[in-house]
């Protein structure tokens, strides 16, 4: 049972993609994607209720993820060659050479590491892959096919498109589930390979320029994760994950000389969630095609990096070396949540906000306590839902206004009235409560107490989260919602919009028993400690306080319903134009003044986006510098 539901969730994507790859009937490649999503949708919710497993495929698999390893590198090797790179040329040459001689020098063969095992935390991954990245590849019919109309194409690159996605989620599925640190290392580069693709799908100069660039930077991580690899087999003298975590207790000392690969594969984890100074890969990334974005941000790419540096938490709890995660994480998750306050184009805020979230949970992972794991893995779960759901709508409104300037989307629910209302769903989840993402945030906050530095930047990290989202959700209801004309959408795309916002709500109606059933066993399985318990109302409770949920669910109710039919009273007639001092004139139907020279000025309303204090410009290079210097700290301080 256990060998076909790995095989469903990270074989067949393979299979899949390769078959795809070489299908060129049109209908019949959806009639596959969607079964594929179906498949993987049904096993990761059956693995689920497998319940922790370990398993050991036959050795010849070991050889085909050796060859794969290598082939995968040469690949890489050649776009290097191709684009002149030298940076990509080096590492990854750096890469063979440390590769061919840790396989044929040192480890000589793999012995009995079972290639997988899972927990609580690798089956909430899946869980996040296949539901998730399953809804984005299903969405991608509908919007590619704009897409290519858009583009002009006379020949269509959906074949290679949906390879690269399918191929992806069965990466990121071996991945969480990989136990031999070798394995996770191929599925680490699958990754790297699918997303340099996926970003230069439409092979303009700036998204080969874009991809150029999360190439060289996820290399480089590449790099440090094989090298820790190394170190961590020569500190422990295994390759199992498993093992390792077991006898965590004798490695979680201040300097252990298991800190060194502990710093490599942390490393890896911040550049594959693109940490600052690495965040401009990641945001170069939003010229590919939505789906490709939404897939990177919610459920596969930079969840790996965060999904490993929580997954080793508990080897480095107690020492400095975790203590400067927490202070690096939270310094990334205010700056970036800065930089989104200075950002109109709505697939940049998403970006920023991204990193930002992702920067949450790497503090709470440095902070290291059951509570602050606690949120970080409550923070994967909700930050996915929420992101994909927002980057879909973006898409969506996108390629129906023509823009994703979140200015233009004034007025929006007359255009798209039901995109209009899952967008605003979408902005709600991630900022108030109690939905599971402020809930999140809030242990956050709260696990910090006692390290007043870091917690003073989540919380202003926090208050700016809430300027950037509150500011879009007040574009999204500044218009009167009137009588909306019919929406016309694909299916494909309506409903993963529709399912994604259902998700959001009801996972967050029911945080509490997400938090008993899925978070809960991890904390108590490495930590030894309950960090929350559930009282009889639903309500989280913990030592230092506690998450009112279901009472504030039927205020917001409430509220929402009540907004809503007032905003559907007021006409177009009852809106008072702006008053201009006297100087008030018509303009081509439109509220506006007599401008300098007596010429007719159209009135227009805009957001203050400060940029003078929050514009890239302005912080980039600063953070930058802060961010390398925290760095090198964390090497020379914490890991050696």
């Amino acid at each position: 049972m256990l060998d076909t539901l790995v095989f469903v969730t990270v074989l067949l994507p393979f299979l899949v993609a390769a078959l795809l790859l070489v299908l060129r009937e049109q209908n019949l490649r959806k009639v596959i994607l969607v079964a594929t999503a179906g498949a993987l949708i049904l096993a990761s919710l059956a693995m689920l209720r497998a319940g922790a497993f370990t398993l050991s495929p036959a050795p010849l698999y070991d050889t085909l993820v050796t060859l794969g390893d290598f082939v995968i590198l040469f690949v890489v090797l050649c776009v290097g060659l191709k684009r002149k790179n030298q940076i990509i040329i080096w590492l990854t040459l750096a890469q063979i050479v440390g590769l061919v001689w840790f396989e044929f020098f040192v480890l000589k063969e793999h012995g009995h590491t079972p290639a997988f095992f899972a927990d609580n935390l690798s089956l909430v991954m899946v869980l996040i892959i296949s539901i998730i990245g399953s809804l984005i590849a299903v969405y991608g019919i509908g919007y590619m096919k704009v897409h290519e109309e858009h583009l002009h194409l006379t020949k269509s690159k959906q074949p290679g498109f949906f390879f690269f996605i399918v191929l992806f989620l069965g990466a990121m599925n071996g991945l969480v589930l990989a136990n031999n640190m070798l394995w996770m290392y191929f599925f680490w580069e699958c990754t790297t390979l699918c997303s340099f693709m996926l970003i230069g799908h439409d092979n303009t100069e700036i998204a080969r320029k874009n991809a150029e660039r999360a190439l060289w930077m996820n290399v480089l991580g590449g790099t440090a994760f094989l090298f820790g690899v190394i170190l961590l087999h020569k500190t422990t003298g295994t390759l199992s994950l498993q093992d390792i975590l077991a006898r965590g207790s004798q490695f979680a000392v201040a300097g252990s000389a298991i800190l060194a690969p502990m710093f490599l594969l942390v490393f890896a984890g911040m550049t594959k969630s693109a940490q600052v100074p690495f965040q401009s890969w990641l945001c170069g990334a939003m010229v590919a095609p939505t789906p490709v974005s939404a897939l990177l941000h919610s459920s596969t790419m930079v969840k790996a990096g965060v999904y490993i540096i929580v997954r080793l938490a508990p080897l480095y709890a107690g020492t400095h070396f975790s203590t400067f995660v927490a202070l690096f994480g939270a310094f990334c998750f205010l700056v970036t949540a800065g930089l989104a306050v200075g950002q109109s184009n709505g697939k940049k805020v998403l970006a920023y906000s991204t990193i930002s979230n992702l920067a949450l949970i790497i503090a709470c992972a440095g902070i290291n306590t059951p509570a602050a794991i606690t949120a970080a893995i409550l923070l994967i779960i909700f930050h996915a839902i929420s992101k994909a759901l927002l980057f879909l709508c973006v898409g969506a409104i996108e390629q129906k206004i023509g823009s994703r300037d979140i200015e233009a989307m004034r007025g929006l629910h007359a255009v798209m009235p039901r995109t209009a209302i899952i967008t605003i769903i979408g902005v709600m989840t991630m900022m108030l409560p109690p939905f599971g993402m402020l809930m999140a945030k809030w242990m956050a906050i709260e696990s910090a107490t006692g390290q007043f530095l870091i917690m003073i930047m989540l919380a202003l990290g926090s208050a700016l989260t809430v300027l950037f989202w509150a500011r879009w959700a007040g574009i999204l209801l500044a218009e009167p919602f009137g009588k909306p004309q019919p929406e016309n959408q694909y299916t494909s795309v309506r409903l993963p919009l529709v399912i994604l916002a259902s998700l959001a709500v009801l996972m967050s109606i029911a945080s509490p028993f997400v938090y008993s059933a899925l978070v809960s066993p991890v904390v108590d399985l490495y930590y030894k400690a309950a960090s929350y318990t559930v009282t009889g109302l639903g309500n989280l409770d913990n030592p230092t306080g506690m998450f009112i949920i279901y009472p504030l669910f039927i205020l917001l109710g409430l509220g929402f319903f009540y907004a809503v039919k007032q905003a559907k009273r007021v006409s177009a007639s009852q809106v008072t134009a702006p008053y201009m001092c006297g100087e008030q004139l018509v303009v081509d139907g439109k509220a506006g003044f007599r401008g300098p020279l007596g010429q007719p000025v159209v009135a227009a309303s805009s957001n203050y986006y400060l940029e003078r204090f929050f514009g890239e410009d302005v912080l980039t290079k600063w953070i930058n510098v802060i961010a390398l210097a925290v760095l090198v700290i964390m090497l020379f301080g914490g890991a050696l």
